[in-house]
């Protein structure tokens, strides 16, 4: 069973103690909350005590008037009650629903200030889960969990202490069977806990499959394995179906008995109190009370097992919640310098890096790109190119070494200032199911539709935007899957070019375009790289031929560095790399 369905400790103090943090702005409605839990609770064993009154005073003596003053306070006291637990359970949804509303939102807001080394490592399914599942999970110990608990016990404890004060004779006959119903309970709570996390685990399992699979479905169908799929989808889904039916199960089993114990119990008191009531040691009013009270005594002890398992899915979800929130390991620590007068020379001193802090990717990485210069970055897969522009925006951190821009240590810019400085197009292009548009300004309001278009134009994307249904308005689905890949590229450069960014980087930005395409950029390339410090990477070397210097990698280190000139007549690894990209072309 995955460890993260498991149910922790019921009442665990540090996250109780942290729940109580996320209730402080909302402290007034929590105490009326608390009030309206206190009332009901008691109020509840009046209404029996009521009852006896009125057997024993108005009904025996006959007297129609009193029973009607009776009657009508007892339905005053309904009323009340009523309009108690109305407030009682709005008071706690609502509650729950603005602090998980504002949990939801510290969390998210954790999520984006996260490194992508966190991203690296954690699968996108369990951060799902923890924005949604989890923080929905948590509502419920609002809602059904603590409070509800509370107010079962202190009903539990007032009725209790009625009982014993009318009569402690009837009240040891009733509490008879109470071993047996908690032993029933406490059994139920744990089979129930047990198969609570079997039916977290299955649906966890469920939803990953279908994402994953349907996500993936062109391979599925490319490679003809939509029956092996829909076997293992069935697997899945009768696991699935196995645990809740074995949840119902325990439901079924455990009501069924707790109401025999609880009518067990009534008939053990009306078999002595009726006997007592002929013998004249007690009154019929009492005996009827004491029926009554047993209802309500063995209400609660049912719905308090169901909801001692709310409670515990509840505190692992929050403890989940939580390790996520205070978790400063991958957080991007922000300097406070803003490079509003950036210039653009950018200088590698002595840079190594390892994504996993064991197997370097870079290896005493040193170079330097003066402002408007043009450098190209070449090697084969693998060879730590990449790297060099994550570590420029600061996706990641170096180990060993500085990375400065302006003279200005990288650590010490402030972070948001910074990236909207360095325009970036990556080779795997990821689009929002959303507008062209906001696609392109990501939704920020200083970019205009004028300065959009303007783009657009300068890159050559304006005329394919313009032809497609609502233009720039157009959705272009999840991912951008309306759009081709050479689409989607044209845009990239858009959404690059709009930030009127100091430093450029081009990651393979044209290895997925057709030549035609790529022909048609090449010129805007050039407009949005001039004036500008540019970084290229690129696969095929005749766009990089220009570059004020072109640097060769190869496992982590710099093999070559020069001109398109000089590396050719050093005939290395460049100059090999030239003539075998000759020779594909010819």
């Amino acid at each position: 069973m995955d460890k993260e369905s498991k149910s922790g400790r019921i009442f665990d103090v540090v996250i109780l103690k942290r729940l109580v943090t996320f209730i402080r702005p909302y402290n007034r409605q929590f105490y009326i909350l608390v009030f309206l839990i206190v009332l009901a609770a008691l109020l509840t064993p009046i209404t029996p005590v009521l009852i006896r009154y009125a057997l024993d005073g108005p009904v025996a003596r006959g007297d129609y008037r009193g029973l009607t003053a009776m009657l009508l306070l007892m339905l005053g006291l309904q009323v009340v009650q009523s309009f108690a637990q109305y407030y009682n359970t709005y008071l706690s949804s609502w509650l729950g629903q603005h602090i998980i509303r504002d949990i939801r939102v510290q969390l998210y807001e954790k999520i984006l200030r996260l490194r992508l080394k966190f991203f690296d490592d954690t699968p996108i399914g369990r951060l799902v889960t923890r924005t949604i599942s989890d923080i929905e999970t948590l509502a419920d110990v609002f809602s059904e969990g603590i409070a509800a608990i509370a107010g079962d016990f202190l009903q539990l404890v007032l009725i209790l202490a009625v009982m014993f004060w009318i009569d402690w004779r009837l009240t040891l006959i009733s509490l008879s069977t109470i071993p047996f119903l908690l032993l029933s309970t406490y059994v139920f709570k744990e089979k129930v806990k047990d198969a609570f996390n079997e039916v977290r685990a299955a649906v966890a399992n469920l939803n990953a499959f279908v994402q994953e699979h349907i996500t993936g479905m062109s391979i599925v169908q490319i490679f003809n394995s939509e029956k092996a799929e829909y076997d293992k989808f069935r697997e899945i889904n009768e696991e699935h179906r196995r645990s809740n039916i074995r949840s119902v199960l325990y439901y079924s089993v455990y009501y069924p008995v707790s109401d025999v114990i609880g009518a067990a119990g009534v008939g053990l008191v009306v078999w002595y109190g009726t006997r007592s009531v002929l013998e004249e040691t007690t009154t019929l009013g009492t005996l009827t009370a004491f029926i009554m009270f047993l209802n309500m005594f063995f209400r609660p002890i049912r719905m308090i097992a169901d909801r001692i398992n709310t409670l515990q899915m509840g505190i692992v979800s929050t403890d989940r919640i939580l390790k996520l929130l205070d978790s400063q390991e991958f957080v991007v620590n922000e300097g406070t310098h803003q490079p509003d007068d950036l210039k653009g020379n950018v200088e590698f001193d002595r840079v190594w890096f390892a994504y996993n802090d064991e197997n370097y990717v870079l290896k005493d990485i040193s170079f330097r790109v003066n402002q408007g210069e043009t450098l190209a970055l070449v090697g084969a897969t693998g060879a730590g190119k990449s790297s060099v522009v994550n570590l420029l925006s600061r996706f990641y951190e170096i180990n060993r070494g500085i990375i400065t821009i302006d003279g200005t240590n990288l650590l010490e810019y402030e972070l948001g200032g910074l990236r909207s400085r360095i325009g970036v197009v990556l080779q795997d292009v990821f689009l929002f199911s959303d507008t062209i548009e906001r696609n392109i300004t990501l939704g920020n309001p200083d970019i205009s539709r004028a300065k959009v278009i303007e783009a657009a134009e300068l890159v050559g994307a304006r005329k394919f935007i313009e032809r497609l249904p609502g233009g720039f308005d157009y959705n272009v689905m999840e991912r951008g899957a309306t759009l081709s890949v050479g689409q989607r590229q044209l845009i990239s450069f858009v959404r690059a070019m709009v930030y009127d960014p100091k430093i450029i980087v081009l990651d393979e930005a044209t290895s997925s375009v057709d030549t035609e395409t790529e022909e048609m950029i090449q010129q805007a390339i050039e407009k949005l790289m001039k004036g500008r410090t540019s970084i290229v990477i690129a696969h095929r070397l005749s766009t990089i031929q220009k570059a004020s210097r072109i640097i060769v990698l190869d496992r982590g280190e710099i093999k070559e560095s020069g001109t398109h000139e000089e590396l050719l007549q050093k005939d290395g690894f460049y100059a090999q790399l030239h003539r075998m990209q000759y020779k594909e072309m010819v």
